[in-house]
């Protein structure tokens, strides 16, 4: 999509999806952040076990470890779906603008007998 068909597109009564694409975003940004604020009080808890040697804090970080990977698993699931959504959005935008312009109707076939 070129940069005309978006302006096109920002023009065409298209600002209520916009809108939804960019709360979906700010939701998902807001996610991602919380999560990895939390991957960071998890990394300076490992490194403070893990320096401290002791043998019951270093059995902790297992958990630890595995909570840190989960977190990082559910930044890439909730990233993954907002490229899919994004991606649907802008196919939603390109065909309504295609079908605006008259190029967007779909052709019936008649059915074969």
């Amino acid at each position: 999509m070129d940069g005309n068909t978006v302006s096109r597109l920002m023009g065409n009564g298209a600002h209520q999806i916009n809108r939804k694409i960019l709360q979906t975003f700010q939701n998902s940004f807001v996610q991602v952040q919380n999560i990895l604020d939390q991957n960071r009080l998890l990394i300076n808890e490992i490194n403070q076990n893990h320096e401290s040697r002791i043998p019951d804090n270093l059995g902790r970080n297992v958990g630890l470890i595995r909570e840190l990977n989960n977190n990082m698993r559910r930044v890439v699931y909730i990233d993954i779906n907002l490229s899919n959504n994004f991606s649907k959005s802008m196919e939603t935008l390109s065909e309504e603008d295609s079908a605006e312009r008259g190029g967007g109707e779909k052709r019936i076939r008649p059915a074969l007998n």
